[in-house]
């Protein structure tokens, strides 16, 4: 899945996770929830064998569906207690071994009744109805607003399939499904395996699909619909895209087809294994909950990010290709080796993140995926890691519950960099025949981190349990820097300093990294060495610069191999705020502007003066993927500049309307660039604050005034008018009002909710949090106004709440993490300023029945909000 655990012994404990949340595993009956603890999961996959479910499901387009589940498995011994998983159902039959009996069902599992199972084969069949999922999860329902049509799409991971049918809902036990499906006659049916028939029977159809290989259950799939298809089966599988009806104009099948044909030669030969199933499926789906899904030979992608209402650019391209890599690798890295328990979900995310980027720099025409990724996903893994609530890679789970605690920049991001560096410790051709042997010796199985990591020891004849300990089980993201001295310009001394995470976390790393010395030439930073080093400990000296001419910039993770931070040196710090612009290398370059904005967010540069720089430096750089990385630098300084005010009102208004200003001078200088050209608009938009700025913004959507090479596509309209009701300029509600009369789609709706809900309405602004408080809208919609109602700068409506929603915290987080996610992200009250953070701290010492999700989110709201105060304090200085 795209997209944000150590084995059970003793380890250093975090904040996330008490040392008793550790060690004390539920070991005794289930508690009625839908959720099993890791030890119960254990017992259960130690007495079953041999499953395979045989679904028969009975599809309507109602609000509820009809299924019988029929489970065929072997049973080592007789357990005193079993349960089968199936939430929220209306059980009509229920039979063991041809026995019809009363079932023990308390809403989220049933208990079998153990004098009724024999050692050996067993059946169970469960004949049942349920109503549909809303909330993403499970089979979950969707009526278009545009024609009325239904579309069913299944999301099962971590275990969500007890939503749908009966499952012994865990990982370890793997097993072949065979499904039946009626559903009405202008309906698509996909699955993992291709249907055998389809026969009419009355109004319906009847689909039959043959017995899948091993899956686990969060890796099988089933969805239906009268969706758009497209089929393309010029490569070696045969490949299908759906969409629903009414948005199929906005799909460009080619560019889908293109990405997965080149993904699937990729890494058919990067593996040395063919792609283990029998076709390829993609579906655009509404309502999800993620980027996508890796559900074997049916990936599932949102709607949201993947559809556009004007031709992609080139981020728009390279995100699809990209998450088309990465649900790509899932299929042999998740769905055909598949983790034992959900400590092991990094490992698949944190791989499939790896293999999808160099899936895309390698196969693809975006030969600077890794680039994008150091300046994107790689900062976020930074940022995330030099937390308070920084985890290893590797953490226990406790139960399904918790599975999605600690998905995250470090699960995903920081794993990706970490087997990257690995890759340039031990040699691409190592890594790559070490992951080869653990897919093919684990192939429709289980298996655990110790697997993969001897595999790759065996293929480089290298131990790395020390390796392991070092990255996967120790938390933190180290820091390095030169120091050096010169005489006569010359290097006399030269080493490489490594420094802790903390004081609370010491671990120094050994890593392998590109270290790079450049003087100052007459029009650019002349690159003199470079020099790969392998550094461990708090010092490593590095004598081969020992007479090189004296740098004017050292920059010691060139090229980015390595996972860490790196603080310049005085001399290479000035050199990089006067110099950037002279950079010719755009990663060098990509990597001084994140120094300069670390310098920021550590407190060492104040953000007046990166403000500065930006005004002087950005309007020269013509990089697609650098100027991405500037944009998110200037969107994070608005949120800044809003949270200080007022004490610094009037630089703030001018810095923002300036930064607004330059956004639209280089969007009429890059006319000639269609990409450069929308980046620059959409970050115009998002920077619009000022009378003039939003006045303009308002003549672009009336036609009044144009921007060459520029049109609005319905995307960039709602854009303009959520800022335009954002900052309330005059007529915005009534332009929204018009445009939602005229865009009735699904999209056209969410953006009119977002639109109204920003605006900066106290009495409105109560209303929508009663909405999500009461849970009167479902979860999609709810999500959009958790996501809109507090922008930065609305700091009196946000502390018109602040009391309530922290009031509240305890009941929301019982609505469960998906929920939970959202509304901690979001409405958790902020004002930079230390009241905010008393508040916090009081919340953090009183409310101490709060899940692990929801003290987390506390916890680094508070050290977000203790950032803020140290930027505004250094603003002047």
């Amino acid at each position: 899945m795209n997209l944000f655990k150590a084995s059970l012994v003793a380890l250093t404990c975090t904040v996330l996770m008490s040392c008793a949340t550790q060690s004390t595993l539920n070991t005794g009956p289930r508690d009625a929830s839908p959720y099993i603890s890791q030890y119960q999961a254990n017992l259960r996959s130690e007495v079953i064998s041999d499953v395979s479910y045989e679904l028969d499901f009975q599809l309507t387009g109602e609000t509820e569906f009809t299924a019988s589940t029929k489970v065929n498995f072997r049973l080592s011994e007789v357990p005193k207690e079993l349960s089968l998983d199936l939430n929220k159902a209306q059980i009509k039959r229920f039979m063991i071994n041809g026995t019809a009996v009363y079932p023990n069902y308390n809403g989220a599992y049933i208990s079998l009744n153990s004098r009724l199972l024999s050692t050996g084969s067993n059946t169970v069949i469960v004949e049942y109805t349920r109503a549909h999922s809303t909330n993403g999860e499970g089979l979950h329902r969707f009526q278009d607003p545009i024609d009325g049509k239904v579309y069913l799409y299944s999301h099962f991971e971590p275990a969500a399939a007890q939503q749908m049918f009966a499952v012994f809902d865990q990982p370890d036990i793997k097993a072949h499904y065979q499904i039946s499906v009626t559903a009405p006659k202008d309906w698509q049916v996909i699955s993992t395996m291709r249907e055998t028939s389809i026969k009419a029977v009355g109004a319906s159809n009847r689909w039959e699909f043959p017995q899948t290989p091993k899956l686990s259950p969060y890796n099988f799939s089933m969805h239906a619909g009268p969706y758009q298809v497209w089929q393309d089966n010029s490569g070696r599988y045969p490949m299908r895209l759906f969409a629903r009806q009414s948005v199929a104009h906005q799909v460009p099948p080619e560019d889908w087809f293109t990405y997965t044909k080149q993904g699937l030669t990729f890494f058919d030969n990067y593996f040395g294994i063919p792609y283990p199933f029998k076709k390829y499926d993609q579906i655009l789906v509404p309502d999800f909950l993620y980027g996508a899904m890796e559900n074997a030979a049916a990936v599932t992608f949102s709607e949201d990010r993947f559809l556009h209402q004007a031709a992609m650019t080139a981020e728009q391209r390279q995100r699809l290709a990209g998450v088309i890599m990465h649900e790509m690798a899932h299929q042999w890295f998740g769905d055909l080796v598949t983790m034992k328990w959900w400590n092991g979900l990094w490992l698949n995310e944190s791989f499939a993140s790896f293999m999808g980027t160099l899936a895309t720099q390698e196969a693809t025409e975006f030969t600077q995926a890794w680039r994008n990724f150091y300046a994107s996903g790689k900062q976020k893994a930074y940022e995330q890691d030099s937390l308070v609530t920084t985890h290893p890679i590797e953490v226990p789970v406790a139960t399904s519950q918790n599975a999605f605690d600690n998905i995250d920049a470090i699960t995903y991001q920081k794993g990706a960099s970490t087997l990257k560096q690995l890759r340039h410790l031990l040699g691409d051709v190592v890594f790559r025949r070490g992951v080869s042997h653990y897919l093919k010796q684990y192939s429709y199985q289980n298996a655990e981190l110790d697997d993969f990591i001897n595999s790759l020891a065996k293929a480089s004849g290298r131990d790395l349990s020390a390796w392991t300990q070092e990255w996967l089980y120790s938390a933190g993201v180290n820091t390095i820097k030169a120091e050096y001295r010169c005489e006569g310009n010359r290097i006399t001394e030269f080493s490489l300093l490594q420094l802790p995470a903390s004081a609370d976390l010491p671990t120094l790393r050994e890593q392998k990294v590109n270290v790079a010395l450049f003087t100052k030439g007459r029009y650019e930073l002349r690159n003199d060495v470079t020099l790969p080093v392998t550094y461990q400990g708090e010092r490593t000296e590095v004598k081969q610069f020992i007479g090189e001419r004296c740098p004017d910039l050292v920059y010691p993770n060139f090229d980015d191999w390595g996972y860490v931070k790196v603080e310049l040196d005085d001399k290479s710090f000035d050199t990089a705020k006067q110099h950037l612009s002279n950079v010719s290398d755009p990663l060098l370059r990509s990597m001084l502007w994140q120094s300069l904005w670390d310098g920021v967010r550590d407190g060492k540069l104040s953000l007046d003066q990166y403000l500065s720089a930006v005004f002087v430096n950005a309007p020269a750089e013509s990089d697609y993927t650098i100027v991405g990385q500037i944009i998110s630098s200037l969107l994070r300084s608005k949120e800044y500049l809003a949270q200080i005010a007022p004490m610094q009102q009037n630089y703030a208004n001018n810095a923002i309307k300036g930064l607004a200003q330059m956004s639209l001078r280089k969007t009429m200088e890059s006319r000639g660039e269609h990409d450069l050209q929308h980046r620059w608009f959409n970050a115009y938009i998002r920077l619009a604050a000022d009378r003039d700025s939003l006045r303009h913004l308002a003549q672009l959507l009336d036609g009044t005034s144009k921007i060459k090479g520029l049109t609005l596509d319905q995307d960039l309209r709602w854009a303009i008018i959520t800022q335009l009701n954002r900052y309330d300029a005059p007529n915005a509600l009534q332009r929204l009002t018009k445009e939602a009369a005229k865009d009735k789609s699904d999209s056209g709706i969410k953006a009119a909710l977002a639109a109204e809900v920003i605006r900066p309405e106290a009495a409105a602004k109560r209303r929508w949090l009663s909405r999500v408080h009461t849970d009167s809208l479902p979860f999609a919609k709810q999500r959009i106004i958790m996501e809109s109602l507090y922008p930065a700068e609305q700091k009196l409506q946000s502390a018109a709440t602040a009391e309530e929603r922290l009031a509240n915290l305890r009941e929301m987080d019982q609505k469960g993490p998906v929920f939970m996610r959202s509304y901690s992200q979001h409405l958790i009250p902020t004002d930079c300023n230390y009241t905010s953070i008393a508040a916090l701290d009081k919340v953090l010492d009183s409310q101490t029945g709060l899940s692990n999700l929801a003290r987390r989110a506390l916890l680094e709201t508070r050290q977000a909000e203790q950032r803020c105060v140290l930027i505004k304090n250094t603003m002047g200085h």
